[in-house]
């Protein structure tokens, strides 16, 4: 029986094959390394990369297309919410294994996916993802650009990122609105041991009124704190690159 895409789990699913075979070439997937999918829908993605792999542990929610998962004797199915996987103790991989992650994700919950991923980047050895372009375009923007904001500053403390390829609403069934782009995010060996929950306030805070300066902002938020430290709030928070508002994360005593 036909699955029929379900609008409330944001189900566009993959058909065509030059971008599928695009997206596994950049993944390059290696017998017995430990990979986990989100969202293998109706495993365009997931059989090939199975083949390449030998085992594959997919996450999916819809009860139906779980049950048809389970028929491939290459796959572990987690049939769960991914918001709620705790990645640190998928059964796959023992303590000392990185994980590598690939998904095409649903588009109406992709930031908290990448948000919920953030705690679990000590683990993992790369992501692969497919977004609206949209939302991979914030992801890579560059300070004093209109894309620049909270996800960028977030993200870019924590993965060097890299914007993979473009891919047209016709590549899906359904076809979605948008455009759809992959990004590679691979975590960065060296970066500021924050608590992630503080820095994304403090970067909430600054991009709140983004059009005004950070002194009405992001300085009132300081000196609510007693932060008796100096960071230039004559600007505004697009303004502010990346290392700067992790230095003012450490001064501000939000390690983790």
């Amino acid at each position: 029986m036909k699955h029929v895409a379900r609008k409330r789990f944001g189900q566009h699913f993959l058909r065509d094959l030059a971008v599928i075979d695009a997206i596994v070439r950049a993944i390059d997937p290696r017998p017995g390394q430990a990979m986990v999918e989100i969202g293998p829908g109706l495993a365009a993605l997931t059989q090939p990369l199975a083949e390449r792999l030998g085992r594959l542990t997919v996450i999916e929610l819809d009860r139906d297309l779980a049950g048809r998962l389970r028929a491939h004797a290459q796959l572990d199915v987690i049939e769960a919410d991914v918001l709620k996987v705790d990645f640190a103790r998928i059964a796959i991989a023992p303590p000392a294994t990185q994980l590598r992650i690939c998904g095409n994700l649903p588009y109406n919950i992709s930031t908290p996916i990448l948000f919920h991923l953030l705690a679990f980047a000590s683990r993992i050895q790369d992501q692969h993802f497919m977004l609206q372009k949209e939302v991979i375009d914030r992801m890579v923007a560059a300070p004093a650009t209109a894309d620049y904001g909270r996800l960028s500053v977030m993200l870019q403390w924590r993965y060097a990122l890299e914007n993979l390829l473009t891919v047209p609403p016709q590549a899906f069934e359904p076809p979605p609105r948008v455009h759809s782009a992959v990004v590679r995010m691979t975590p960065r060996a060296e970066f500021a041991p924050l608590n992630a929950d503080a820095f994304s306030e403090l970067v909430q805070v600054a991009f709140s009124q983004r059009r005004k300066l950070l002194r009405h902002t992001l300085g009132r938020w300081l000196d609510a704190r007693g932060f008796g430290g100096h960071f230039d709030v004559q600007r505004r928070a697009e303004e502010v690159p990346v290392p700067e508002y992790v230095a003012l994360a450490v001064a501000a005593k939000l390690n983790g």
